[in-house]
């Protein structure tokens, strides 16, 4: 098994991704922590560590500074960063300081999934061991790259869904349409639309709130907490 530690100041965002973690055969979630510190300790006393999904925004160092003070420390822990930063110099820099995989949130099963199974590839190769010639070089490299997340229904944007998807699991309690609009900036026609494919597909739950008069509001929770 891969030994896996969850890395997010987000404890509701660290749980769902260690159940996805979970989810995916030959990984197994060692441990979670929710600050840099707690990374570092982690990596320190956790029994083995193999992988670390690591958030860049933590509430006292930076996602980066944890990668620079592990290999400070001797630590060559493999790194995936899991975080919302998209500019580009933190891409790079995180590049720079051997992070293996990058996924940038909101994301969904599927996108860690492939970065999952692309790293247990890797390693398979790498077990091997001995000389490379230029055909297991590049199959080493090879190994590292995903395939593609699956497309949603003609006409869903798999951005809008994970941020409808992300509004939606760390709200306290359910939200109508108009709220999920209001929270991520987008229409609320297009909210109502994503929110009746989460409750398609089991991930939401549809509530009725009835009023004076007039049609119930529509209201939709995480199927986790329903």
């Amino acid at each position: 098994m891969i030994e896996v530690l969850v890395v997010d100041d987000d404890t509701r965002v660290a749980r769902v991704n260690a159940a996805y973690v979970e989810k995916v055969p030959g990984f197994h979630v060692a441990g979670q922590a929710h600050s840099a510190l707690e990374a570092l300790r982690g990596v320190e006393t956790l029994p083995r560590v193999d992988l670390i999904l690591l958030d860049h925004y933590l509430p006292d160092r930076t996602g980066l500074e944890v990668v620079q003070e592990m290999r400070r420390r001797g630590h060559q822990t493999d790194v995936i960063m899991v975080t919302a930063a998209r500019d580009v110099s933190t891409v790079q820099a995180a590049m720079r300081h051997g992070a293996l995989q990058y996924l940038v949130k909101p994301f969904a099963f599927a996108g860690l999934r492939a970065k999952l199974e692309a790293y247990a590839r890797l390693r398979r190769t790498l077990d091997g061991g001995g000389e490379a010639e230029q055909a297991e070089v590049d199959r080493i490299f090879g190994a590292l790259s995903a395939p593609s997340e699956p497309g949603l229904p003609k006409g869903h944007s798999p951005t809008t869904a994970e941020l409808v998807r992300q509004c939606l699991m760390r709200a306290d309690g359910a939200l109508s349409a108009q709220e999920i609009a209001e929270r991520t900036g987008v229409s609320r026609q297009t909210a109502q639309r994503y929110l009746k494919l989460l409750e398609r597909t089991g991930r939401a739950t549809l509530t009725l709130k009835y009023g004076d008069a007039g049609r119930p509001e529509h209201r939709y929770v995480w199927a986790t907490r329903a």
